[in-house]
């Protein structure tokens, strides 16, 4: 049975963060991070899949700063920086005595933002991680609209700046780009979401401020820090980040393994919710419940296998 997630405020560099916990109310902890422009809403279906495979499991998903009911914090640059540093304070306040993480897209950046700046979960896990700079994939051209989108806003008054960031024609664009799967219920089911999430930003400057960070870094230049036990999951036709990018990631990473879900891209916590969570809860305390139709691959064994 699925139980309404209870609603948390942790104070983080200051400021509240709002929070969600799904399944147990204490015990050991897993902590989501949710991508750019996204709120708690986008890991919602994952957290509450994971805590009906795990009901052991204190499962909490928070807003970003400046995202979702989360506000900005105040006085500082939101940059991978300070994302680090918030979530190293998070982390530290709800789950003092260990917790493992995981990171979707920007979120990838976050987690490995704070993992080199001294955070130590106990496990890793990355769905759709940024391994690829944004202006080299396969869609450079739509990054390099993006970009000069989000330049165009910069220079608006602040309000005019929230219509144009929050257009809905440009937000189903976006969410028709990404989304992958032809069932027709689930596609508009996502451009719903996106619609309703997407542009859940505290203000502009914040929004702006956070683009600039999701398109300047990749995970890569964090993954010397990777110590800890590490699980990748990625989509097959990823856009943003090519699959081929993932596996240079993952051989990076000693020990690490990758789960590859054929025929979702980079929304994978919208199009495979159930492979997601089975791969997290297996990774976590091994189960038999992965998918059959899902590749993985070992880098310590360097080999591939049917999962």
């Amino acid at each position: 049975m699925t139980h309404a997630p209870r609603a948390l405020r942790i104070s983080a560099l200051g400021v509240d963060t709002h929070a969600w916990s799904f399944g147990a109310e204490s015990g050991e902890t897993l902590i989501l991070v949710h991508g750019f422009r996204g709120d708690h809403h986008g890991l919602q279906g994952i957290a509450a899949r994971i805590a009906e495979l795990r009901p052991e499991l204190r499962v909490i998903v928070p807003d970003l700063p400046g995202f979702g009911e989360s506000a900005a914090i105040p006085a500082r640059t939101h940059d991978l920086t300070l994302y680090g540093d918030w979530l190293r304070a998070f982390a530290a306040a709800v789950a003092p005595d260990g917790f493992d993480v995981l990171g979707h897209s920007f979120g990838s950046l976050v987690v490995a933002s704070a993992i080199a700046g001294g955070m130590e979960p106990a496990r890793l896990i990355l769905i759709n991680p940024i391994s690829s700079p944004a202006l080299a994939g396969p869609q450079a051209a739509l990054t390099q609209l993006a970009v000069g989108y989000y330049r165009a806003a910069d220079l608006l008054p602040e309000r005019a700046a929230r219509r144009l960031l929050g257009n809905p024609v440009i937000v189903r664009v976006m969410s028709e780009v990404m989304a992958k799967t032809q069932d027709p219920e689930l596609r508009a089911w996502i451009h719903d979401q996106h619609s309703r999430y997407f542009s859940r930003f505290a203000d502009p400057s914040t929004l702006l401020e956070a683009f600039r960070a999701s398109v300047s870094h990749t995970v890569g230049e964090f993954a010397d820090a990777f110590t800890m036990p590490t699980l990748m999951i990625a989509g097959e036709r990823d856009d943003i980040t090519p699959l081929v990018k993932q596996l240079e990631l993952q051989h990076r990473v000693p020990g690490s393994r990758l789960r590859i879900v054929p025929g979702s891209g980079h929304l994978v916590h919208y199009e495979a919710v159930d492979d997601a969570a089975a791969f997290v809860s297996d990774f976590i305390a091994p189960l038999t419940i992965a998918s059959p139709n899902t590749r993985t691959l070992a880098a310590d064994a360097g080999a591939e296998a049917r999962a």
